[in-house]
């Protein structure tokens, strides 16, 4: 089976988790620290948090913005459910924006529309963008809806580390005021499993260190009490252990050294399916002339003279041994968020979207034998165009 989406494990990332589980730490060690160095280098951001997942980043984002009950968060619908839950684990309230027909991102016309047509109790405290499949959303024309309507603004980059907007690297936080990488295996990059958090923010990042860590600062500048010792150390909000391994670092570390490469890869594989399907009846990714995509994804929708319906094709790929994916069930559609109202209907583009997309094959590895075959099994299942 051909999956969507593949790690690339080398000798170089065994060897780096081996002599991590041969060092005196496996954990709360020096590797994490280094990793976090690195990440801030990499993207040119002030301050870069590791955590043990993405959802957990968003979850400490959330609430080093200061999100809380009776807060709102609004997000993309067309998103992963983390991407909204992260509001409901503070307690806050959440809701959605439609996306742009053409790059599925966040629609900065409907955010704007919707902000306009708001009560001010009701308008976002947070705002979660999602930079799907690894596009940046237009975050200079966020930024300044933000200036004017006074939210905070999380960048949800799990698809997009290695992007950039305009000139700046995704996860610089040029125009936000955190922005969150994930390290799943089928991301840019991995460490297993494994989240990141970067930041200009002295405060923001000092607070996301300490709720990963059972609310505990060592740092004697900030403590509250007179230092008893070395041993000394203080909790002084509610957190949670949220902490990456040194092993998960140490892969991470060791994958963040091809970061450059995997992007290029994946945008050459992406040509080469723009050369082979442009002559199909279906819509092709769309990237904004000033953005650089990391391509997590590669998706591609039908329209009505393709000449077969989204599951015909799904089970074509699947008989054929192609793993296609669906990015994504719009999340105001899961029966969770239904308890808030939420119904068919209320983000038409979205849902528009989800209903004629499958993600086709898209990773560093994937080999020129493996491409062709899903783009000959495409071609002689969906209508050129007349």
């Amino acid at each position: 089976m051909i999956p969507y989406g593949r790690q690339e494990i080398l000798e170089a990332d065994i060897n780096a988790v081996v002599e991590t589980l041969k060092s005196p730490f496996i954990t709360q060690g020096p590797k994490a620290q280094e990793f976090e160095t690195q990440i801030a280098k990499k993207v040119k951001a002030g301050f870069s948090i590791s955590f043990n997942s993405a959802t957990s980043a968003l979850h400490c984002a959330a609430l080093a913005l200061g999100l809380r009950k009776g807060d709102w968060l609004w997000t993309s619908t067309n998103s992963f459910v983390a991407s909204a839950n992260c509001g409901i684990y503070c307690e806050a309230k959440v809701d959605f924006v439609d996306i742009d027909p053409k790059t599925y991102n966040l629609s900065v016309e409907s955010l704007s529309l919707k902000l306009k047509r708001t009560k001010k109790h009701k308008l976002p405290k947070v705002l979660v963008v999602v930079h799907f499949a690894g596009q940046s959303c237009d975050m200079e024309s966020i930024f300044k809806l933000s200036k004017k309507y006074g939210f905070k603004i999380i960048e949800d980059a799990s698809h997009a580390l290695g992007g950039s907007y305009r000139t700046y690297p995704i996860g610089s936080c040029a125009f936000s005021d955190i922005t969150i990488f994930s390290l799943h295996p089928v991301k840019i990059i991995t460490a297993a499993e494994g989240g990141i958090a970067t930041t200009n923010n002295v405060k923001y990042a000092k607070k996301m260190q300490m709720l990963k860590s059972h609310g505990i600062t060592k740092d004697c500048n900030d403590f509250e009490h007179k230092k008893q010792g070395a041993w000394y150390y203080e909790q002084q909000i509610i957190g949670f252990n949220y902490r990456l391994s040194e092993l998960h670092a140490a892969l991470g570390l060791s994958q963040l050294t091809r970061l450059e490469s995997y992007v290029a890869k994946r945008n050459t594989l992406a040509k080469i399916y723009d050369e082979n399907l442009r002559d199909l009846e279906l819509t092709l990714p769309f990237v904004e002339s000033y953005n650089y995509s990391a391509f997590h994804l590669y998706v591609i929708v039908l329209n009505k003279k393709s000449g077969i319906k989204r599951k015909e094709l799904f089970k074509r790929l699947t008989n054929a041994g192609i793993g296609a994916q669906v990015h994504y069930i719009p999340i105001h559609l899961q029966p969770f968020y239904a308890r808030f109202g939420f119904k068919k209907g209320d983000f038409k583009n979205a849902e528009s979207y989800y209903k004629n997309t499958i993600t086709l094959p898209l990773f560093p590895t994937l080999s020129e034998q493996e491409q062709q075959k899903v783009i000959n099994l495409l071609k002689d299942s969906i209508q050129k165009r007349t």
